[in-house]
């Protein structure tokens, strides 16, 4: 675990595990989207912001008023949703790992 904002610890693996939470975080969300039964009217903009942060993770320290602007679509679209709410909640939790925008 973090022991505080701006603080890791190395990993096996040498990835920043900041990085590996918000993998995670937002796979689960992709694939409980992926699965829930019915459509609304936001979904493809869940979808696109998800996409976005995967991305973000995957290249490296993201920029984190993106980050937070995507989290902040993201939960528009889908926070409604309480069967979404524990996974939404895991994203919220991991993009929080990254601290506060700078300047």
């Amino acid at each position: 675990m973090l022991r505080s904002v701006g603080q890791t610890r190395d990993t096996q693996s040498g990835e920043d595990p900041r990085l590996t939470e918000l993998r995670a975080s937002v796979s689960r969300l992709r694939r409980e989207l992926a699965t829930y039964p019915a459509e609304f009217a936001d979904r493809a903009i869940a979808e696109d912001e998800l996409a976005a942060m995967d991305a973000m993770a995957v290249g490296g320290v993201p920029e984190v008023r993106r980050l937070r602007r995507s989290l902040l679509l993201t939960a528009g679209a889908v926070g409604s949703f309480s069967a979404l709410a524990a996974a939404l909640a895991n994203v919220r939790h991991a993009v929080e790992l990254f601290g506060e925008p700078k300047g």
